[in-house]
This record gives C-alpha cells, structure tokens and sequence, in this order.
C-alpha cells in the first residue's frame, strides 16, 4: 500500500445506477467473474454464478479515458490479475479480488489490445503482455511492472497494428506473433525463450511478412482445436488461412451492407462471427479447411470465387433492439479448467450484459428463432432489485410527493470546517446539512427513522432549474470569506450566498449558457483578480466575476468551441483558454482585451508554458494528457467529462499524502477525518458521494479533544474553542467585529429557522441564552465554532459512531452486539454498506449495492423475518469475506478505534446523537422511545468501566476471534505485507493495532503457514557483500526486505524454539544492521518507515540475531538515534502522529531497552568496551576536539537511563560485571556533580548494592567484584586500581565514617578483612597522582551465612556492613545476625 494514511471509503450510490456504457470485455479465466471496461473510464467486475447469473460487484476508478483494452495478467489461479489500458496511453496492473491497483504507469502512445503470454525460463515462470495499438510495432511489457522490455518492429512497411495473435506451438520451443497490419498485410514474429530473457537488447525484426489484402482487419484468431488455421475478418468479409504458410482456404462476404467486427473458432469445424450491430452468426467451414479432413487445402490457389463457402449454421440475435449509442462489444471466450461453458458476451452502450451459452453440440436450425439469450442484466437492474433501495445523501429529505424517485443531486461540495455538505439539487434548491448526520440516516436504524426531515437542515432556493455546480472558495484559499458559497445553474446564472444567513448576496447573470464550471484563480495573480471566481459556460465564454466588487471584471465570449482548458499566466496577467479544436485564446485578466489566438504547434506550446509557471494552479476540465484532437474525435462531451473524475484524482492523491508527509514534522495536523467527495462517472449522472474516513486523522482529533476536556465536567468556553481550533483547517479565525455582525445577523434568522425546522419553543429559548453568552464572551467569538444550523454537534464523535458502527461485523456475537448498541452507542446499519478500497495513487475500487447478495436466489424475503436475517446475515459477513485487502484495512481501522475509544473518558456515543430529541417527553404512538432502557449517568464509575470493557472486548473480538467466529471458509485473512508496513506506523494507535493483528494473525497460520511466509519473502531479502548494497538491490527489494525480517522477527516471538531458519536469519541479521547503520542516500533517506522498522525488530528479535550482528556498531548506532531523544519526543503534543525522526529516537529507545534486558552481559560489556576506547582517545591529546561529538558522549543520559531499568529488573546481571557498570557510571556521570552532592544524590541506582561503598570526603568509591577484587575509584582524578583480597564473590563493602579504614567481606570464602586507606597528606590532596597506599592490616573468619531461599536475589542481599564508629563494625546478616568486629 502505498501512502502513509489508512483511508476508508463508503460509498452512498443513490437510486440510479452510474452510466457504463462498455468499451471492452474479459471473462476470467475460471469463468467465475466477467470484467468490462467504459468510455467513462471506470472498470465493471461483475460475479458470474456457474448457472450463468450475473451481480455486479465493484467499480473500480482510476483511469481518465475511455478504456480501450483488457487482458488478463496472470495465469496462475490465485492471481487474479488483469491489466486495462486506455486512450490516453494509461496501463493499470488491477487485482480484480479486491479491486486494488497493484501498479500503473502511463505510455507515450495508445494500446488497442493486449494479449498475456506466459513462458518458463527454468522453474521460474513469467508473464508478458504484447501491446499493439496505435505505433507502429507491438511492445513487449513486463507483467508485473508493466514496464516495456523490447519491441517487436517491422523492417518491411512499418505500419500500425489492427490485430495480433499468439501462436503456441507444442512441437518446437518457438511461439509464434501473427499481427496483421492496418494495410491488410500479416507479419509474423518469432519469440523464444532466450529472446525473453534479454532486456532493453535491440528490437525484434519479423521473420516474414506478406500482403493478404485484408483491409480493415477486425481481429485475428488462432484456432486452439486444430493448431493448423486462422481466422482473419475484416470489416466487409472474413477469410481462413492455413497457419503453417498462411494460404487462404476460404472467404465469405457480408450481406446487405452488415459491417463484421469480430469472430472466433466454436470448435475445430465451426466458427461465430459477429456485426456491428449486435447480431452472431455461427458457420460450420467446408472440408477444405478442415486438417482432419482428406479434402484438406483442396482449394487452395483457386481464385476467391470458386472456393466452397460455409453454411449458415445459427443466428444470435440482440432480444431489444433499442437504440445504441456506439456499436456493442461482443466476445467469444471458451472455459479453460472445471467449467466447459462457450459463451458469448456481448456488452452494450446502456451499461447490459448478455450472455449466450454455445452449446456443443449445435444441430441445423431455421434461421428465424436462432439461440436463446441465456442471461442479461445491466447495473440499473440490480440496483433495482434491491430492497432498500441503494440509499443517496440526502434521500429523506428530496422526496417529491407523488413520485419514488427522489430529488437528483446535481453537485455537492463539502465544506470539512463546519462539516456541512452543500447539495445542489436538479430543481434549482440547494441544501445544506451535516454530513454525519444525514449518512447516519441513510446507512445506520435508530430513532432518527422516526422523524421527518431530520437532520436540521437550510434550503437555499433562487434557481430555476437544476444546480450544475457549487464551489467554496474559503476551503481552495483562505483569502476568501468564509461566507460565500458560489453556485451556478443551468439557468445561465452564478449566485453568491451567504450560509450562515442563508441569504442571497448576489447573482451574477453574465453567461448565455449553461454553467459548466467554477475554479478559483492561483495565488499569485493581482489583488483585484485573487477576490474574483472564474466562471464556465456551456456557450464557450469564461468570466471573471468579483465576490468583493459584486460585478464581472472580464467575460471571454469569442470562443468558437467548448472550452477544454482554462490555464494562468499571472506574471503577465494572462488567462489561457485552450478549445476543443485545438486553439487557444490568450486573454489579459485587466482590461479583458483578447490578446492573441493561435493554433497548432505554437497553441500546444503556450499551454505548456504555463504548465511551468505554476504547476499547483492548473485546473484543467478534461485531462491534459488527452490530447485535443482525441478529443474531438470523442463526443463533444470529451471536454467536459473528467471534472468530476479529476477532483477526485487529486482528493485521493491528497489523502494518501503517502510518504512525502513522512518527512516533514507535522507541527499542525490539519487533515479532516471525514471528507466527503462527489463523483460522476459521466456528465448526466446525479451524483455518487464517497465518505472518506481518515482514521489516523479521526484518532488524532479523538485524542487532541480528549486532552482539552479537564474532566468530564463542564466545558469551558477556552477548551471549546482548543477543541474547535484543533478539528478547524487552521484558517484565518473571525475576526471579532465581524463575528458580532454575523452572529446578529444569526440571530435574526433564529426564529424563521425554528418556524422551517418546527422546532419546540423551549429550543429557542435555550438558543437565544446562548447567543447572549457568545456575545459576551470574546472567547466564543474568535472560535468561529458558529454552526451553521442550530444543531449543536459533535462533529469528530459523530464520525467516529457512524464510521464504527459499519465496521463492526454485526451478528456474530449476539452479546457484543447488544453492548454496543446500549452501553457504546452505536447503531446497527439498515442494509449493507458498501465500502471501497483505496490503493497506490489515487485508484479506488468502490463495493457497487448488493455486492454480497449470494447470487441466484432473490434479494427480497417475502416475510419481515426472513428479511431481518438475510441482512444480519449479509453485514457481519459483508466486509471481513471480500477479500484480503479490505480485511487489513477495516481490521486495522476498527481496532485502532475501538484502542483509542477505550483510553478515553467516557467515550460512549449515546445521547450524542439527537441533542434537541429526549428533552420533549416521547409523543403517544412512539412505543420506541419509551421502552428504551434508561443509561447509567454517564459520569459514575461504573458506567466508565462497562464502556472501557465495551471496547477492549469489541477490539479483542475483531483481533483474535473473527476467524472462528465466521468460519475460515468465509473469512479472508489480513494480508501479511499490508501489516508489515504499518508496524512502524506514525500514528501509534494504528501501529499497536498493526502489530497486533500481525501477530494474532502469525499464531493463526501455525508453524506450518510461517515457514511458507518465510519462504515467499526470503528470496527477496538483499544479500550484503561487506553491507554494501550491490547494484541490483532496488529500493523495492528492500522494501520487502523488510516486510520479511518483520515476519522472521515476529516468528521469533511466538516461538523462540524454531531454528529451522537459521540462513534466512543470518541474512535478516545482516539486512537490519545495514538499515540501521547505512548512511542516509536518497535510496534510504534517515528515518525512513523501514529503518524504524529495522529498528524495532532489532530490539524484538535481539536473542536471534545476536550471533550475526556486530554488537558494538549496532549498540552504537542506537545511541547515535537516542541522543536527541529527550528534544524530539517532548515537543511532541498528546495524540499528535510522530514524526519521523521522533518516532526513530523512541523505537531506539525501547530497542536498547530490550536489548538490555534480553542479554544485560552483552550490552554492558559492550558499552564499557566503548567507554575504555573512548578514554583512551581522550587521553590522546590529539583527538580532543571531537571527544564531545561523539554518539557515546550525547547520549550518556540514555545509556544512564538503560543501567538503571537493568539494575531495577537484572541486578544479579548487573553485579556480576559491576566494575564495568561502574566504569560505565564514572564515564557518564558528570564528576564534579558527585564531587557536590554525592553518589547517593547522583544516581541512587546503585547505592543498592551492598557491594558498592562512596566516601564522601576523599570522593573514593569501593566496588566489589565477582572474582573477589575490589576496584578503588578516585572520582577527582578518574583513576581506578584494584586490590585482591578475597577467593570469592565480594559480598559488601564499606567506609569506615573517617575513611581511615575499609572493610570487604565475602560471603563464599567467609572471611572479612580491614585494609587500611593511606591517608597521608599528599594522598589526600591528591598530588603527584599518587595512587594512595592499602594494606591489609586484619582477616578474620566468618562463619558462613545461608541463603533464605535458593533465588539469585537473595544472595544480593545476604549481609552487610555497617560502621558503628571509626573503629568498630557490625556484619549484619539478612536474617538479623550481628558479627561485631574491631580494628
């Protein structure tokens, strides 16, 4: 997945299907899905059931143009892959289970068709797609990353390709290319294996090439029966050829001016071939073409004439003949492995698929009947057999009186500051309402099904007929008043409105025609040009009209053609107005003069010119790859029909802000978590609204809201406005005097709104109460949190209730459900929601209505009950048996959630939902609401806990139960890499849910499923010579390089035991040191995803890669991370994602944290190996300079902190090497600090130990060993010397009070001596450096004590020595024995 945010789209179809009018057909090769593509750009998968029904199930968006060809891109059967291309030259590599967008690239030129071919080279096989089309050779293209390896060229008349086919040969290696030109001559190519294999080598030339006079050439087919003959038809007749020396074996005409456009063989004797205008005729051929036949190339050589022609054998015919727009598509295909059916689909221009089934076995028929159509269906009619309905936006509230279908939505823009969303409605009203809201109504049942017209909403009304577009300049740029919504009109009219008033400002009738567009000019134009809105009108004229002067500044009206593009120059003052014909008018913005107009190749140049002064403005109406005279080759509609597609472009690519916003650190978080965007698949649509759920965005406004509530108390004008502030789009706030206007103005339309709304009288009051107070309170003011209807919501809540409650799987667990529903809030959805999937930029696939309808029984149970159960039965399956993808995605989303729900206060959703409904008593005759339960008050602690438990168990339920739960049958299990990428998530919810879920899911599989793991990715992890990357190491490679160590290291988790990997571990090994450690480059910029990554495992998984690691580096290069750690992570507000280099210090502090738990020897041997390294240089006076540069020297507060967790959790670890933790200490801490206040002060840690004496005034430190030796330190001057004293393990130490004396004493050799500390004058002061002088001067033995219990805690802590006064001691055993000694 490409992108850094996990978007989730919900899709509200409305009643009317989307327009497909089909342009291209694939039947999968298990004949279990038919794929069609449209001259809208979108691509159909419709299911296919093995009695030949047909659903549709997901649209998938993503191309801009037409779709000229499909192919499938995969032979293996759990691949299912295919690739489209279209006329703009873009290629799209689709997973058509999940409709996710695998790779895509755009081509100079225009493919026409492509085939798939599958060859071996070794063991390994591999797919390649042959692309002809409008160039004049065919292009051989990788099949997984569609990039083009050679070509195959013509050396005779190069000419463009009509139509190719691939020759499979089964005697000889070779397989064969036929293509036949446009000029009717057939070229052959010969592909092998070895030419496979080279790359970017020099083009194919063809073997031979010969003139069969085909015109017009339609397609060309291989018959796979007999292997011997080909079938070639051409628009006015159809000819059959010998395939090994292409000689014509026979030919027939069309009739009555038919015009045939393709065909292909039914078996080895018959053929189908098809017209223009939906009709099939099947022919069986003569013997002659037969191989098996004696009379087999009789004919040949004889003139067309006299050859024997087929015999009609049936006709297929079109059951409506109603009009087409453009000629239907028809194929033949024939099912390859369980499934025999011969069908022929044929896809016509009203978006119906009919299907006929050939039977084998055809007998000669009159030509009247002909065979029986076996199924049809069109996207309308499936969205016609739904019960409900497929629900749109804002259906309850466009219902007409005496009509089913409602109001049509026209335009829609939304506007995330107030989340509102403005509808434009086709008759000329305009609605504005909360968008939670209302998709609440339409997806979710609750009490809001009661009430007519909810939610509160404004009508603008003033155009006469339908609205064609709305724009809110404020959201484009924040110049603009926050006020004004722009919206134009079919009756030639731009109107300006003012929503918080709801009042017309202004109405602009410049246009004669239609307006077709509004845009916002770029940044840098002149200050009169930045307050104007630019204006498209179907009569080919632009205007500038000013929202601040109320008047048009410029109207462009000499346009002879549409307008196709509208283009700035700002420097020079210049609007560009390129046409569908190719000119373009130059206009200046000031005095609205025409400046030029030009066509051609100046025209193509002056456009581009702009493109280069100012990429971000270009707001082009068709895509500007489709070039203009394509353009006029579509319909006239060519110019305007991608608007809504590009919007939709840019919102996705601007979601998915993939790891380009992983760089910066993000000091304001200003994505919105629910955006709301309309599409059209074609101009005379209504339109289709996609909600897109951030969910890292929605965590992060969770969290920032939960952070400025003080309690659960109440709400302070201050923390409203943080809060508000924190969900707004940090635009420029009201300012206070105009605020005071608006809100009177506000209060004006206060009681008409009640009188539109019906709202009670004791509503107005509390409303004008709290207009009083937002008067007085400046805070208030400056919040711009003003609502625009008075129903007071919250927006982030209401996302979260709406977004959760579709995810959730419903019907699994009927205990669950019923806390949900009482205790957190959420409401059961209506009918299935149809989701869609996000993939790599900006290509969505979206779930049509019905998706999950089993196919073949009706939709509709007759009785309630039935009905009740199909639909629980449909939404807690619906989304977690799609498919893989979708799983991850919702999976992930609902845990991260419900995670973030459950560490909030009181996070329940109830009573949230409908403010102004429970204050009135409930009327008679709404038994509902009386019988509802009466909640908890929300504030006892009991409540608190019941909805914390709601949660954690909801979350657990989605991780770890699912599968069981739905039967492995019909659940499809997250997919392993989509996991791996998030593990290092920014945002930490998303990142613990991640990791989870990896996890739960690696039990799953067992050991059996891991090793597969394993065994797919290791082939991918970078074999490192001297961890230098070899030149054939992509980036993409280690990009995998990481999903794999993260299985490998996660495997090392669940079981420590497994060491069947142990190559594959040297290589992750290997792998993660180099990401830690190699310097950043543009391949593998600093904190990038996979170094965190690395990181973390590094941590996790430090007990495996131990042995192939060099400690120190590793160590070191975590320290290096460490060091700012403090400075990154405290600017770092609650809730807030992480940035980058943020999140790297905290996974290496953890990291180190693990490490130094799981192998304290290890780490600390290593550090105190750093640490003599280290003073050795520095007593090099040379190197001074850098010494306090250096990672060891900036990171010593982590390394302090790391030695005290291990002293707190490892202290027997920690003693056996205390001299070195010791060394450690005298590195890391600051000398003169103890000097001051003592070791104790310092770092206490370590005054634990028994074993470890400081004498303040000589600033000494003892330090017994584990080898019986006592280390002496002289803080003033950093020396250290030892003394051996004892045979065993030294079990306390201790200062006399005047230091004159020290006593050791050793629990294993039961001894305790007094060695007498030379305190002699020069000593003292230390001068001369001289080390002072010890002697022994009394042993005395000891009788041994026990151990309490046989733990290695207790024998930390057996005795100790205490000082009664200068001369004399006590042996205090653990179980209060006292030996008492004196010098």
């Amino acid at each position: 997945m490409a992108g850094n945010s996990l978007v989730l789209p919900i899709v509200l179809w409305g009643r009317k299907a989307p327009t497909h009018c089909i342009s291209a057909i694939l039947l999968m090769d298990d004949v279990s899905m038919i794929v069609t593509g449209c001259h809208d750009g979108q691509i159909s998968l419709w299911d296919l059931s093995l009695n030949l029904e047909i659903n549709p199930r997901a649209l998938l968006f993503g191309h801009t143009a037409s779709i000229t060809c499909l192919s499938k891109a995969s032979a293996s059967s759990e691949k299912q892959y295919i690739v489209s291309a279209s006329e703009s030259g873009e290629m799209c590599l689709w997973d058509v289970n999940d409709g996710r967008c695998i790779e895509f690239t755009k081509l100079a030129c225009t493919h026409t068709g492509i085939q798939f071919y599958q060859f071996t080279v070794g063991t390994q096989r591999e797919g390649r797609l042959l692309c002809h089309g409008h160039y004049p050779e065919i292009l051989v293209v990788d099949a997984t990353s569609l990039e083009v390896l050679y070509s195959l060229v013509s050396k005779i008349s190069p000419d463009w390709i009509s139509s190719m086919s691939i020759i499979r040969s089964h005697r000889t290696q070779e397989d064969t290319v036929v293509a036949v030109s446009v000029t009717g001559i057939l070229k052959v190519w010969i592909v092998t294996s070895e030419v496979s294999r080279m790359q970017d080598t020099e083009p194919i030339f063809e073997e031979e090439s010969k003139p069969i006079y085909c015109q017009n050439c339609q397609s060309i087919s291989f018959c796979a029966f007999t292997q011997r003959s080909l079938l070639v038809v051409c628009s006015k007749y159809w000819r059959v050829f010998d395939a090994g020396d292409y000689s014509l074996l026979c030919s027939v005409p069309s009739e009555n001016g038919q015009t045939w456009t393709g065909g292909d063989f039914v078996s080895a004797d018959k053929v189908i071939i098809w017209t223009e205008d939906g009709q099939s005729f099947i022919y069986k051929l003569p013997a002659s073409c037969l191989p098996a036949s004696d009379t087999f190339r009789s004919d040949v050589g004889k003139a067309v004439e006299n050859l024997i022609p087929p015999l009609l054998f049936s006709v297929l015919d079109r059951a409506d003949k109603q009009l087409l727009i453009c000629p239907p598509v028809t194929r033949f295909f024939y099912g390859r492995r369980e499934c025999f059916h011969k069908l022929l689909i044929q896809g016509d221009s009203s978006g119906r698929l009919c299907i006929w089934n050939v039977p084998d076995t055809l007998e000669l028929q009159d030509n009247t009947e002909g065979l029986q159509m076996t199924t049809s269906t069109s996207l309308q009619e499936a969205f016609c057999k739904l019960t409900p309905h497929p629900a749109g936006i804002i259906d309850q509230l466009s219902l007409i009186p005496n009509s089913n279908e409602p109001l049509k939505v026209t335009a829609s823009v939304y506007i995330p500051a107030h989340g509102r969303l403005v509808c434009g409605r086709e008759d000329g009203s305009i609605v504005i309402v909360p968008a939670t809201q209302t998709a609440i109504v339409q997806l979710l049942q609750g009490e809001h099904m009661l009430r007519r017209g909810w939610p509160p909403h404004r009508n603008l009304r003033a155009h006469r007929n339908k609205v064609t577009c709305l724009l809110y300049p404020h959201q484009v740029s924040s110049r603009y008043d926050q006020r004004y919504l722009i919206s134009g009109g079919v009756d030639f009219s731009v109107i300006i409105w003012d929503i918080f008033s709801g009042e017309m400002k202004h109405i602009f009738c410049v246009h004669g025609g239609e307006i077709t567009q509004l845009l916002v000019p770029p940044e840098n134009c002149s200050a009169r040009v930045q307050h104007c809105i630019c204006s498209v009108a179907s009569d080919h004229s632009v205007g500038l009209l000013s929202l601040r002067e109320k008047k048009c500044i410029m109207l462009g009206s000499r346009h002879l053609f549409p307008i196709q593009v509208i283009k700035w120059r700002p420097s020079d003052d210049y609007l560009v107005v390129g046409c569908v014909d190719g000119s373009v008018y130059v206009w200046q913005m000031d005095t609205g003069a025409l400046d030029r107009c030009v066509m051609g190749i100046t025209a193509v140049e002056i456009l581009n010119a702009c493109d280069e002064a100012v990429p971000a403005a270009v707001d082009s109406l068709s895509h500007p790859a489709v070039n203009l005279k394509q353009a006029m080759t579509r319909r006239s509609l060519a110019a305007l029909k991608n608007v809504a597609h590009q919007k939709l472009q840019t919102l996705a690519t601007n979601l998915l802000a993939s790891e380009a916003s992983d760089k910066g650190n993000l000091p304001k978080y200003s994505h919105n978590s629910l955006m709301v965007q309309a599409i059209k698949t074609n101009l005379t649509d209504p339109d289709i609204h996609v909600l897109f759920f951030d969910v890292e965005a929605l965590i992060i406004q969770l969290l920032t809201e939960e952070a400025s509530r003080p309690n659960t108390a109440l709400i302070s004008p201050e923390n409203l406005q943080k809060a508000s502030g924190s969900s707004d789009k940090g635009g420029s706030f009201l300012a206070g005097k105009r605020a005071a206007v608006l809100f009177q103005q506000v209060k004006e339309t206060i009681k008409e709104n009640i009188k539109e709304h019906l709202l009670d009288d004791e509503d107005e009051d509390e409303d004008s109460v709290r207009q009083r107070r937002e008067d007085s309170a400046p805070e208030y003011r400056s919040s711009k949190s003003k609502p625009l209807t008075l129903l007071e919501y919250n927006l982030t809540m209401d996302t979260a209730k709406l977004f959760m409650s579709c995810l959730h799987a419903w019907g699994l667990n009927e205990v669950l459900d019923d806390v949900c529903l009482d205790r957190l809030g959420m409401l059961k959805p209506h009918c299935s929601v149809s989701f869609g999937l996000l993939s790599r930029g900006g290509h969505m696939s979206l779930m049509l209505p019905g998706y999950n309808q089993s196919i073949g029984k009706p939709s509709y149970g007759s009785v309630e009950v039935g009905r009740k159960m199909s639909i629980t039965e449909g939404l807690g399956r619906g989304t977690y048996g799609v498919s893989r993808a979708v799983t991850t995605q919702h999976l992930l989303s609902i845990i991260s959630l419900a995670n973030t729900l459950m560490s909030m206060t009181n996070a329940t959703f109830i009573g949230d939902h409908m403010k102004k409904g429970p204050i009135r008593p409930p009327r008679p005759g709404t038994p509902e609401l009386s019988k509802m339960k009466a909640p908890l008050p929300a504030s006892s602690s009991a409540a608190q806990g019941q909805i914390k438990q709601g949660w954690s168990q909801l979350a657990a339920m989605h991780c770890v139960m699912l599968p069981d739960l739905l039967g492995l049958e019909k659940f499809r299990p997250p997919l392993l890499e989509m996991l791996a990428h998030r593990w290092q998530d920014r945002c930490l919810e998303v990142r613990e849910a991640a990791q989870a879920l990896l996890l739960a899911e690696l039990r799953r599989i067992e050991q059996a499923g891991r090793k597969e793991t394993i065994d797919a990715w290791a082939p991918y992890l970078p074999q490192y010579i001297d961890s230098i990357i070899s030149p054939g190491v992509t980036v993409e490679a280690i990009q995998t390089g990481s999903a794999s160590p993260d299985s490998s290291g996660s495997e090392a988790k669940v079981q420590e035991e497994e060491h069947d990997l142990v190559d594959d571990d040297i290589t992750a090994g290997k792998a993660l040191t180099f990401l830690l450690l190699q310097p950043p480059s543009p391949k593998l910029p600093p904190h990038s995803i996979i170094r965190r990554t690395a990181i973390d495992l590094i941590g996790r998984g430090f007990t495996v890669w131990e042995p192939y690691m060099d400690v120190s580096a590793v160590l070191m290069g975590l320290l290096e991370l460490c060091a700012d750690a403090e400075k990154q992570l405290s600017n770092i507000t609650m809730g807030l994602p992480l940035s980058p280099a943020a999140d790297s210090a905290r996974s290496a502090r953890h990291a180190l944290s693990l490490i130094a738990t799981a192998r304290p020897p290890a780490f600390i041997t290593t550090i105190a190996k750093e640490v003599h390294r280290h003073t050795a240089l520095a007593a090099n006076t040379q190197s001074q300079q850098n010494i306090h540069t250096t990672a060891l020297a900036r990171a010593k507060g982590e390394i302090l902190r790391v030695i005290e967790i291990l002293i707190d959790k490892m202290p027997t670890d920690v003693v056996d090497l205390l001299v070195e933790v010791m060394d450690i200490l005298m590195y890391c801490l600051e000398g003169s600090l103890v000097k001051k206040k003592g070791l104790q002060e310092c770092f206490p840690a370590i005054c634990r130990f028994y074993m470890v004496s400081y004498y303040e005034r000589s600033h000494r430190i003892a330090v017994g060993a584990r080898h019986g030796s006592v280390a002496l330190y002289d803080i003033r001057t950093g020396k250290c010397q030892t003394i051996h004293g004892h045979k065993g393990p030294i079990t306390a130490v201790a200062f006399a009070p005047d230091g004159r004396y020290l006593a050791t004493y050793s629990n294993t050799d039961s001894h305790i001596s007094f060695w007498q500390m030379n305190t002699s004058l020069l000593g003292s002061i230390g001068m001369l450096n001289s080390a002072p002088q010890l002697r022994c001067i009394k042993t005395y033995q000891v009788p041994p004590v026990q151990p309490a219990s046989p733990g290695s805690h207790n024998a930390l802590k057996l005795a100790r020595l205490i000082w009664t006064s200068n001369r004399n001691v006590i042996l205090m055993a653990h179980d209060g024995k006292e030996h008492r000694f004196t010098v």
